[in-house]
C-alpha cells in the first residue's frame, strides 16, 4: 500500500516549494544588488546534462559588502584567500584498500602551525534511479560503521582514473540490476571536508532497462522500490539517515519539479 506523507512531510514540501527555481548568474547578481544583505545560494542549472564538476572560486563581487552585514562578508577576494592554510609537510601513515590516512602539518593564517588528519579517498558516485516519474529504487544493507541496516540510494567508489558516469553505470547494474539510458549529473559534494577528501558525484538515473543484478561477493543487498514522496516522508521522520541519500532524493525531487 502506498504510504501517504504525514503532516511533517507536508510542511517540508512547502519549504521546498519556496526555494527559488534555478536562475542565471546575471539574474542572481541583479537580485543581490537590490538587496545587499541577501545571502545568495547558486542552484544547479536547469540543463546540467552530464558535464563534470569544476572547482568554483568564491568571488566577493557576487555579494556586495555592507558594514552592517550580520554575516561579516569581506569585500576583497584577497581577504578571503587569507583563510587558506599552507601545507608544510605531509606524512602517509596508513594505506588501505579504499582509503589512505595522511597527516599534514600546516601553517595557519596567523602564522602558527597545526596538524590536520586527512582521509584520502579517490571519490565516489551515487544515483537516484527512477523507475517512472515517482518511484525510486533504493537498497537496504548493513553498514558496519553505523552498526545498523540503512536505506540508501545506490552508490560506489571510483576505480583509479575512472570516469564518474562510467562508474555510476557499473554500480547501477551491480547493485540493482538496471542500466540507465539517461544519466544526469545533479551535483557534486564533499561528504566530510573537515577530515576527508572524498568527492561524491550524484546522478539522476532515468530510462531504466533491466539487465540483471550481479553484486560483489561481499555485498548483501535488499532492493526496495519506493515512491519518491514516501522517501521524502522517511527523510523527515528520520528513518532515512544516510546523508548522500537525503541529499540525492531531495535534489532529485527539486530537479524534477523544475522541468
Amino acid at each position: 500500500m502506498k504510504q501517504q506523507a504525514g503532516p511533517s512531510a507536508a510542511r517540508y514540501s512547502k519549504l521546498i516549494s519556496a526555494v527559488p527555481r534555478p536562475i542565471s548568474l546575471g539574474a542572481l547578481q541583479r537580485s543581490i544588488q537590490s538587496s545587499p544583505r541577501a545571502v545568495a545560494e547558486v542552484y544547479f542549472r536547469r540543463e546540467l546534462g552530464s558535464r563534470k564538476c569544476k572547482k568554483v572560486t568564491c568571488s566577493s563581487s557576487l555579494v556586495p559588502h555592507s558594514d552592517n552585514s550580520d554575516f561579516g562578508l569581506q569585500d576583497k577576494e584577497e581577504q578571503i584567500l587569507e583563510l587558506r592554510e599552507e601545507t608544510i609537510r605531509s606524512e602517509e601513515v596508513f594505506n588501505g584498500r579504499l582509503v589512505k590516512l595522511r597527516v599534514d602539518t600546516v601553517r595557519l593564517p596567523n602564522g602558527k602551525q597545526s596538524t590536520r588528519e586527512i582521509v584520502v579517498h579517490r571519490g565516489a558516485v551515487a544515483a537516484v534511479p527512477l523507475l517512472d516519474t515517482d518511484t525510486v529504487i533504493m537498497v537496504r544493507q548493513f553498514r558496519q560503521a553505523a552498526g545498523e541496516c540503512l536505506l540508501e540510494i545506490p552508490a560506489g567508489t571510483l576505480d583509479p582514473g575512472e570516469d564518474p558516469q562510467a562508474c555510476v553505470s557499473r554500480e547501477l547494474e551491480e547493485e540493482i540490476g538496471y542500466h540507465s539510458n539517461k544519466l544526469t549529473l545533479m551535483f557534486c559534494s564533499y561528504l566530510a571536508p573537515g577530515y576527508s577528501s572524498e568527492m561524491l558525484h550524484t546522478f539522476l538515473a532515468e530510462d531504466l532497462v533491466k539487465v540483471g543484478q550481479h553484486s560483489e561477493e561481499d555485498e548483501f543487498i535488499e532492493i526496495v522500490e519506493i515512491p519518491i514522496d514516501e522517501a521524502v516522508s522517511k527523510i523527515v521522520s528520520g528513518e532515512i539517515k544516510d546523508a548522500k541519500s537525503i541529499c540525492g532524493i531531495l535534489m532529485a525531487q527539486r530537479f524534477l519539479a523544475s522541468r
